[in-house]
């Protein structure tokens, strides 16, 4: 459709004109205005998805929808004269625009004649390189063409900067790490060397007196003291066998004043 028109109808929601009748309705209505029979219903689109604003919840007021239209044919003088600049300037105005047609219009569809749009797609060709949208449905007896495989593309680049640049600043931490902990430790004989002579005879008496007393511990013969032996009583210093005896555990007293 070369040439289309959209009108703002502010007395419909777009359920409203979505069934058949109501859009049958309109186009009697735009043909008998219009004097022009090829008219057809090209889009509905709801107000509120162009920045409307949600109507109060009061019986009458609707949100609007916006119906366009197409043609094969040019416009008439009557939706040309709708888009002048002298209508435009008495819209600026708030007023009515001055349109001969207009009176004819169905009065069930209440037009906004300020916020008519048109659109003349007859001077687009497809030899200058301009795209002419369809409505996205094929042609009979037409096929899908797909488009060509693309070029196949290098990923070594991608590679090496994805896996081997991390691994190269890994190995040079482990590096740095190695030399740090090995080549910069200062080892037993220079801290020696460092420490003072009076620290290293406490240290090492110290050591050595630690090393006697657990010699010592390990070869005395003494009895082991009774608190660690198992199951002795440290308040009556009374030893009890571990196996289970054959008396009445119900009978033994709970406190020992009892006995």
């Amino acid at each position: 459709m070369p040439f289309q028109a959209e009108f703002f109808v502010r007395n419909r929601d777009v359920e409203e004109v979505l069934p058949p009748d109501a859009q049958k309705q309109f186009q009697q209505a735009l043909d008998t205005m219009l004097e022009q029979k090829d008219w057809s219903i090209v889009n509905i689109t709801s107000a509120l998805d162009r920045g409307g604003r949600v109507p109060l919840p009061i019986e009458g007021r609707k949100e609007g929808v916006y119906i366009k239209v197409g043609s094969r044919r040019p416009f008439s003088d009557c939706l040309v004269k709708a888009t002048s600049s002298d209508n435009q300037f008495r819209c600026s105005l708030e007023q009515q625009p001055v349109i001969p047609c207009y009176d004819s219009f169905s009065p069930q569809f209440q037009i906004d004649w300020c916020n008519v749009t048109l659109t003349d797609l007859s001077g687009l060709s497809t030899a200058e390189g301009t795209p002419v949208w369809g409505d996205g449905v094929l042609e009979d007896a037409s096929e899908y063409n797909p488009p060509t495989d693309s070029p196949e593309k290098a990923f070594l680049a991608d590679y090496l900067l994805t896996i081997l640049l991390p691994l190269l600043v890994a190995l040079l931490l482990c590096l740095l790490l190695a030399y740090v902990m090995y080549g910069r430790r200062e080892g037993l004989h220079k801290r020696d060397m460092k420490t003072s002579d009076i620290q290293m005879v406490h240290h090492n008496t110290i050591h050595s007196n630690t090393e006697e007393l657990r010699h010592m511990a390990s070869s005395r013969d003494v009895p082991r003291p009774l608190s660690t032996l198992p199951m002795f009583n440290v308040r009556t210093g009374e030893r009890v066998s571990p196996l289970p005896g054959r008396h009445d555990s119900a009978h033994v007293p709970l406190i020992l004043a009892q006995q």
